[in-house]
């Protein structure tokens, strides 16, 4: 049985109409990815929006196509914000990284067909620019703290003035650069991480980097969520010397009210929220002087329409945006973030990622950094296509992250957040 037409309670002023909402799920880079497709009565009008949850990409798809397509079918392609509400609402229990990046993939590719239909990129929706560029960091990482900086020395000569430093540790479950089996041998798990060699170890890494690097490029660092409070505030002052840009993620979201505490002890910025599935949550972020930098996945919070706003709080309160920009966010997503970051005062740094050429293949009008900036495209809506055809040749593989994750524990084996 299906779902009768769910209505505006106002005329729309045409004849357009949603035809049809299906999920694409593709992995051109490795990573699975999801997009959502929204088609119109209008022929040749569609739009694409980035509904990423890489880990749970099937569940994703499924909320699309089963639940939220048939509440969408029918109604005006221009009614954004109330089909936000009535899909956000629709699930009774709100929120949610399923949800939210459903809600983000029909959410986004809305926006797509609103400058499609008026011929112009979305950021001129939003007010227009206020930036040409938006200024993007990428990862420098390596086996050891030479290799790791080598690295950084030749992003800084392709122009790169942000770099992430990340290098590798004993065992398996380092984050950002890849480890050694048997790290530490005799212990229960020997492949295990050790936080006491990380927080010995990251000082030096940024020693050196100053000696090689000089004072002029802006240093970030990602500690992924593995820290205590007190764990968090160790590593920042011991930081303190080498002037972070900021220092990312300390605590995992279950230690979010310590994060106050944190940033007012830590001697340098903070920026959090990319594990944050809620636009409530976020706006916490904000507004409890939490962070300097919020970092949102912003498919995983609902789209473009609640992190403009959220962007416009950050602007009420002196937070900067640091937009999640990993692999795990399509090319569509790619250009929401620098859509935002051209669009919002609140701009403070944006992460990319660099896509290998498969994805281009598959998404037509990806984004390049040139010089350590990325310009947003001009053409109609978000400038990105996705060939269908193309995205056939790389199926998504199931379990990448949980078979990863599943091994990040501490060398007694206790399992430790990935």
């Amino acid at each position: 049985m299906t779902m009768p037409e769910t209505r505006a309670p106002w005329p729309a002023r045409d004849a357009l109409r949603i035809t049809g909402v299906r999920a694409i799920v593709t992995a051109p880079g490795g990573v699975p990815l999801v997009v959502v497709r929204i088609d119109t009565s209008e022929p040749g009008l569609y739009g694409l929006g980035c509904a990423t949850f890489t880990q749970r990409f099937h569940a994703v798809a499924a909320a699309v196509e089963r639940h939220l397509a048939p509440m969408v079918i029918g109604r005006h392609p221009a009614d954004i914000e109330d089909i936000g509400r009535m899909l956000h609402f629709s699930s009774y229990w709100r929120g949610g990284p399923v949800h939210n990046n459903a809600l983000s993939g029909i959410d986004q590719a809305l926006w797509d067909i609103a400058g499609k239909r008026l011929g112009v990129p979305v950021y001129e929706l939003l007010g227009g620019r206020v930036r040409a560029a938006a200024a993007v960091y990428t990862g420098a990482r390596g086996g050891g703290i030479e290799e790791s900086v080598e690295r950084a020395a030749a992003l800084a000569e392709q122009g790169y003035r942000y770099l992430r430093l990340q290098s590798a540790s004993p065992g398996l479950g380092a984050y950002g650069a890849d480890g050694a089996a048997g790290g530490y041998p005799g212990s229960p798990y020997p492949d295990g991480w050790d936080v006491g060699h990380y927080l010995r170890t990251a000082p030096r890494l940024f020693a050196r980097a100053r000696e090689v690097l000089g004072d002029e490029i802006n240093l970030l660092h990602d500690a992924h969520n593995r820290l205590t409070p007190k764990e968090a505030v160790v590593l920042a002052r011991s930081l303190e010397p080498y002037r972070l840009f900021f220092l990312e993620d300390p605590l995992a979201p279950e230690y979010f009210d310590r994060l106050p505490e944190v940033r007012a002890a830590a001697p340098v910025p903070i920026a959090s929220g990319e594990l944050v599935a809620s636009v409530t949550d976020a706006a916490r972020l904000i507004t409890s002087g939490s962070v300097d930098y919020l970092r949102l996945h912003v498919s995983a919070v609902g789209g473009l329409t609640p992190v403009r706003k959220l962007a416009a709080l950050c602007e009420l309160t002196g937070v900067r945006t640091a937009w999640h920009g990993p692999p795990d966010v399509s090319p569509v997503g790619a250009a929401a973030n620098i859509t935002l970051d051209v669009t919002s005062s609140a701009f403070g740094i944006q992460e990319q990622h660099v896509y290998p050429e498969t994805v281009d293949e598959v998404f037509p009008g990806t984004l390049r950094a040139v010089d350590g900036y990325i310009t947003p495209s001009d053409r109609p809506g978000w400038g990105i296509d996705l060939d269908e055809r193309a995205a056939r040749r790389y199926p998504p593989r199931t379990h990448l992250h949980e078979r990863w994750a599943a091994r990040v524990r501490r060398p007694d084996g206790g399992i430790e957040a990935p």
